[in-house]
């Protein structure tokens, strides 16, 4: 039953964010924003958290998940560091993320050729 909660609560995100692309004007960059920012008032307002323990990698692979790790790290920075964690919290939970984007990209562009 996992799985299919996962695959629902995952697939109702991407619903959301092709609805916001196919009715509105709205570009995929700013429908990425828009996500992520829910994902961010979520946590925030502590939801987000007991949707990954109910749906795991469903709350946890969309884009949302981003913006609830972004709020997650500064405010748990925060609690221990004052001001400065809220800046210091962003980076350190998610640097690994974004540092493994950049080498993947970089060794993909070594081994496959763009065209144009």
């Amino acid at each position: 039953m996992t799985f299919v909660w996962a695959f629902l609560i995952g697939g109702g995100i991407c619903v959301i964010g092709q609805l916001l692309m196919d009715l509105t004007k709205l570009t995929p960059a700013h429908v990425m924003v828009i996500l992520v920012c829910a994902g961010a008032v979520l946590d925030g307002l502590g939801l987000y958290e007991p949707l990954i323990k109910f749906a795991g990698a469903g709350a946890t692979v969309p884009i949302t998940s981003f913006g609830n790790a972004l709020v997650h790290g500064a405010m748990a920075e925060a609690k221990t560091h004052g001001i400065v964690g809220l800046i210091t919290g962003i980076f350190e939970v998610t640097s690994a993320g974004i540092s493994a984007a950049i080498v993947f990209s970089f060794f993909a562009a070594l081994v496959f050729r763009a065209k144009g």
